[in-house]
């Protein structure tokens, strides 16, 4: 008393309560317990009571039933009450400040919440009671129950311990469905509680419900909707350098504040941090790293592995950390260790197919069967398509702003860099890809497409429109890019990574959600993506991966009202029934990248050695796999026989086998099917006359693989000449250069307009050609000559939309028009 009587003026106190009501070191808590719609502060003059000296300054502010100890703090008690004690120090130094004195009509004196008995939770009150009375002890200590150990099965008899439970992040529940999930009995309660998906559903005794977002069991706090799952492991974070440097600034702010050394698993609260501490350790990352944390984030992440996980994934623009475990495949295989999951990917988690049927992956380069896959089922199309409008309308996507979007997406291409050589690896034993081919082309150009939409993400803008005013007013029209919604990918089996990366970088960069189906023979690489969209941080919901037959997901994905975007690469008889299904549908958008019979076309004048390479190249490149092969060649009547000369020679030496060799050259086809295909389509153009120069037949060994093959004689009305192999099959035709209208004739006379070739040194003429040949894409002295940059897209029955490119962004865009009166 003699420091506070000493000053000449006296000491003042600040008090976040509008006293007399609710004196006491817990005042607002009991505000909130209380179900107060009015919270306050008092600044007091001290004296030797507690809380009860004469009043200086007062103020008020509202109080809503979701306002928990934080939001009050945030939205007024602590700024409000910085300025309310500069106002007071004014007062006081202006000989201004009143001194009125406390009534006692209306005072309480609430005892202070710390001892354990004051945190048990009463289940014989009502809801509304029950909620305030979590609500006001939510960051701390937490509203306390205890009960007995239990699984989704039920409580496991014979156990004697208890488990204590404490609740946090209390709302009543306003939905009007009933909430499905796992129960958990709670003593004191009629019904058992429910564990969903946005956390535990509590029913009260008189009828109203409540949901709970976290549990604190036993001291660890986990989501609400994790109880039967608080045991699994989290998918650890990969980290750049720039955050392993963070790590260790984050280390040395831990030891300043806990003056203990700090190992990974040292926890916070059990170190003896307290309140004061989790706001100086949010102040200290702001200043070390600009790092955005809530007083929420440490009580959920008490441990310093669990903290810098949180504060790298904010640092990324997501914070949602999510268990994540899955059953796989480890094997070693190319000399390293590979692991890829074989689950289901939906919200974030690897799960089950609700069918139970299974996808058998069998490796082309031996026929073994690598693994069993599960293969997903009408209902979880539902559940994953579900999940991702809640992402997208709901989720953390919806909150982060682009450019945080596009740092997302730089990790991500980032964690598969350090993984390529792994994801050649699985997509060589699951595709058949020739590894020093997927190393650089399946893996590589899929990682330069998610660098390039990663880019995209902040420079996807509108604009402004002159338009007539409506006068005296005037107008302002402008347009908005805005994402979609939920974007549905399919998409074939000769580039399974790619093909995903050239679809869903767009889509993402523009602000979609995913549903991607990979071809059921070769989904391995797609699920080793999903894994690695964990690891980089992409919030839950956000990308969801179903393996399964296009038959039933496929068709599915198609058929589903919620879908607003579908994306295709495949056969155009597919493509067909897919843009009947979106049209009856919902007529939801839809881009197809169907199939091709490009024609190149080389000339007498072209560099002879050049046309040849390419011209293998064109039909040869990843075993014929290849969407824009040419399918048909068209060579100047007078090198024609040099031409299929020198190719012949240059096909026997092509080293054929195990695609994992490092001078293999051209590996097994995809799968037996396709070989079999490929084999019928040799033999029917020999019956049609056709003359085989090369090849036609399986190779005589254990794999799916077929010989390159080259037919000459060919003419336009034969099968061959007209209908894709989709194979290492090229397709040989002799024109005159006197009659070049005749051979554009020739070239045009498809329904495909995929891509086409020119060979020549007559710029005139190969421009010519270019302008003239209806196809998405022409390469001139050159082929298979692709860019993330460059935009790549069909005419007539190859489809219509692009990958790739700018004009990419647009697929997965819509455009708002606004008009402003003013």
């Amino acid at each position: 008393m003699e420091v506070i009587m000493y000053p000449k003026y006296q000491s003042i106190c600040y008090h976040p309560s509008i006293l007399p009501r609710h004196r006491g070191a817990s005042s607002i808590n009991w505000t909130l317990i209380e179900g107060d719609t009015t919270c306050g502060l008092s600044i007091f003059w001290a004296d030797d009571g507690l809380d009860t000296g004469p009043i200086l300054l007062q103020k008020s502010f509202p109080a809503t039933i979701d306002d928990t100890v934080d939001t009050l703090y945030n939205k007024y008690l602590y700024p409000e009450g910085i300025k309310a004690l500069a106002e007071s120090v004014n007062m006081v130094a202006n000989g201004t400040a009143p001194r009125i004195q406390q009534t006692e009509e209306g005072a309480t004196y609430d005892p202070a919440l710390f001892k354990p008995e004051t945190h048990q939770i009463d289940w014989s009150k009502g809801g509304i009671a029950l909620h305030n009375f979590i609500r006001g002890l939510d960051s701390s200590p937490g509203a306390t129950t205890f009960i007995k150990p239990q699984t989704k099965e039920g409580i496991v008899e014979g156990s004697e311990a208890d488990v204590e439970v404490k609740f946090f992040g209390s709302s009543l529940w306003q939905a009007e469905y009933e909430t499905e999930g796992d129960q958990l009995v709670i003593p004191g309660l009629d019904t058992p509680a429910v564990i969903h998906e946005a956390g535990l559903l509590i029913t009260a005794n008189d009828g109203v419900k409540l949901n709970v977002q976290r549990l604190k069991i036993n001291g660890k706090m986990i989501n609400a909707q994790n109880f039967f799952k608080a045991n699994e492991s989290k998918v650890s974070l990969e980290l750049t350098s720039e955050e392993k440097q963070f790590v260790e600034g984050a280390r040395d702010i831990w030891k300043a504040i806990l003056r203990i050394d700090i190992e990974d698993d040292t926890d916070f609260f059990a170190s003896g941090a307290g309140s004061m501490d989790v706001v100086r350790l949010i102040e200290e990352v702001k200043d070390l790293a600009q790092i955005e944390l809530q007083n929420e984030d440490i009580y959920m992440n008490t441990t310093f592995e669990e903290f810098c996980q949180i504060a790298v994934l904010k640092s990324r623009g997501g914070s949602d950390v999510k268990d994540i475990v899955y059953d796989g495949v480890e094997m070693e295989v190319n000399k390293m260790k590979i692991k890829f999951p074989t689950q289901l990917f939906i919200n974030g988690e690897f799960v089950d197919s609700d069918s139970g049927k299974l996808l058998t992956i069998v490796n082309p380069s031996d026929e073994s069967v690598i693994c069993k896959v599960q293969s997903a089922s009408v209902s979880d199309v539902d559940k994953a398509v579900k999940a991702a409008k809640v992402a997208f309308e709901e989720g953390e996507w919806s909150k982060i702003s682009a450019r945080e979007r596009g740092q997302l997406l730089f990790k991500l291409a980032d964690l598969m860099e350090q993984h390529k050589e792994e994801l050649a690896t699985i997509e060589s034993i699951d595709s058949g890809a020739v590894y020093t081919l997927a190393l650089k082309t399946h893996i590589g150009m899929s990682i330069e497409t998610w660098r390039y939409f990663a880019g995209w993400c902040d420079k996807i803008q509108g604009a402004t429109i002159p338009v007539n005013h409506a006068r005296p007013n005037r107008n302002l029209t402008l347009t908005k890019r805005e994402p979609i919604g939920v974007c549905a990918l399919i998409t074939p089996w000769n580039y399974p990574l790619m093909m995903l990366s050239w679809k869903m970088a767009a889509c993402l960069a523009a602000g979609n959600t995913v549903v991607m189906k990979p071809a059921a023979v070769c989904p391995l690489t797609a699920l080793k993506f999903a894994e690695l969209c964990a690891r980089a941080g992409i919030p839950r919901g956000v990308v969801n991966i179903l393996p399964g037959s296009g038959a039933l997901c496929g068709q599915a994905l198609a058929d589903h009202p919620l879908v607003r975007k579908l994306g295709f690469t495949g056969s155009t008889e597919i493509g067909q029934t897919i843009m009947k299904s979106c049209a009856v549908s919902n007529m939801k958008k839809v881009s197809l990248e169907l199939g091709g019979k490009s024609p190149l076309i080389i000339f007498e004048d072209c560099d002879l050695d050049k046309a040849v390479r390419n011209g293998m190249a064109a039909v040869f490149f990843n075993k014929g796999e290849n969407c824009i092969a040419a399918g048909r060649l068209f060579v100047e009547e007078r090198i024609h026989d040099e031409f299929v000369r020198r190719v012949v020679a240059e096909t026997k030496k092509m080293a054929i086998g195990d695609p994992l060799h490092r001078g293999t050259s051209h590996g097994p086809q995809n799968h037996k099917a396709h070989m079999d295909k490929l084999i019928e389509f040799c033999e029917r153009g020999v019956k049609e006359g056709a003359t085989l120069v090369y090849g036609g037949g399986r190779v005589d060994c254990k794999g799916f693989y077929f010989t390159p093959t080259v037919f000459t004689d060919v003419q336009d009305d034969m099968y061959i000449a007209k209908e894709e192999s989709f194979g290492p099959i090229m397709i040989i035709s002799k024109f005159s250069s006197k009659n070049i209208d005749d051979v554009i004739r020739r070239a045009n006379a498809t329904e495909y307009g995929l891509a086409s070739g020119v060979f020549t040194r007559d710029v005139s003429r190969a421009l010519a050609a270019a302008e003239r040949v209806d196809a998405g894409t022409v390469f001139i002295n050159t082929y298979n000559k692709t860019d993330v940059a460059a935009p790549f897209g069909g005419f007539k029955q190859s489809g219509f939309g692009k990958d790739l490119g700018q004009e990419a962004l647009n697929e997965y865009l819509k455009t708002k028009c606004i008009t402003i009166e003013y």
